[in-house]
């Protein structure tokens, strides 16, 4: 079986107050959910980050979608893998499935449907032989702050990054969207994103970021600017990935791991075929790891999580 798609991660952060700050900048709503703080996006019905508090900055957990009624097959499945099942880590995130991944990040299947993000208005645009907007002046609407429609994927550290990949293939039934040797995996959930979950080569678990999508560059754009406006001033951006080929732009959090405003990822059915990239496929080196991109910030790749005890 195969679980339907991302539906939230868990952060443990020493301060929630400073937390909900942050995610607020970002474009994002919060609320009180006993001793946790749950973030989502305006217009979706599904949690898409659930903050704890704790002595320091770690990834608490990864939650997956997975159809209604299915739960009991995927628990023989694990089960047949020698997969021990765990209970629920915190106080008020019981339900579902619980088990540990190779690098020990908690992980959490739910009987659960993937909330439909709000809907984005198509944008006129005017491109060489296809003017669509006449008599607009786009920039008086231009300048809208970014509300994003949902989270779109997370990439995590690992310590060894085929062998988690083999894990959740075997386990979830993920699948390898593409891979650039020895240094990330992207995996998809089926038809849809190109990638919604993936790792990226460390010395240790952690999370490297998470990436939201909003409605178009305009907002993509906006959001970065007032992201440093606001203070967080050290972002990496615009650019365009090779896997995925999405838009993106990144700022770093004041824990040490990035969020990501996106658009434009790649869309697959089951017809996609995955491949081994390398620098030189796209023109790309490790200091401009995109198509076009500025140089990327030094510690873009740095994992300040602490390590396992």
């Amino acid at each position: 079986m195969r679980v339907s798609g991302l539906l939230h991660y868990g952060l443990q952060l020493p301060d929630l107050a400073r937390g909900k700050d942050f995610y607020t900048d970002f474009g994002l709503s919060s609320a009180e959910r006993g001793n946790q703080l749950v973030v989502r996006c305006d217009g979706r019905d599904q949690d898409q980050t659930v903050l704890v508090e704790g002595p320091d900055k770690r990834l608490h957990h990864v939650a997956f979608a997975a159809p209604v009624g299915s739960l009991p097959e995927l628990q023989r499945h694990l089960e047949s893998l020698g997969t021990a099942l765990q209970d629920a880590p915190a106080e008020g995130l019981q339900g579902g499935l619980w088990f540990r991944d190779p690098d020990g990040n908690a992980v959490n299947v739910r009987e659960q449907e993937l909330a439909p993000p709000r809907l984005v208005i198509r944008p006129k645009q005017n491109l060489a032989g296809d003017y669509q907007r006449v008599d607009e002046a786009l920039w008086l609407t231009a300048n809208t702050p970014p509300r994003p429609r949902r989270l779109g994927h997370m990439l995590l550290f690992s310590s060894d990054i085929n062998r988690s990949q083999e894990f959740y293939e075997r386990t979830l039934g993920l699948r390898l969207s593409d891979k650039i040797p020895g240094a990330a995996v992207f995996m998809n959930a089926g038809p849809g994103d190109h990638h919604v979950f993936g790792f990226v080569r460390s010395s240790h678990p952690g999370l490297h970021h998470s990436s939201w999508e909003v409605g178009n560059l305009d907002e993509l754009m906006v959001g970065a600017q007032t992201m440093a406006d606001r203070g967080h001033r050290i972002g990496w951006g615009l650019g365009r990935h090779f896997p995925g080929s999405n838009l993106f732009h990144y700022m770093r959090d004041p824990w040490g791991s990035w969020i990501e405003y996106f658009i434009d990822m790649d869309q697959i059915t089951e017809n996609w075929q995955a491949r081994e990239w390398g620098w030189d496929d796209a023109k790309a080196t490790p200091e401009r790891p995109a198509v076009w991109c500025p140089v990327v910030p030094e510690a873009f790749m740095h994992n300040l999580e602490p390590k396992p005890e």
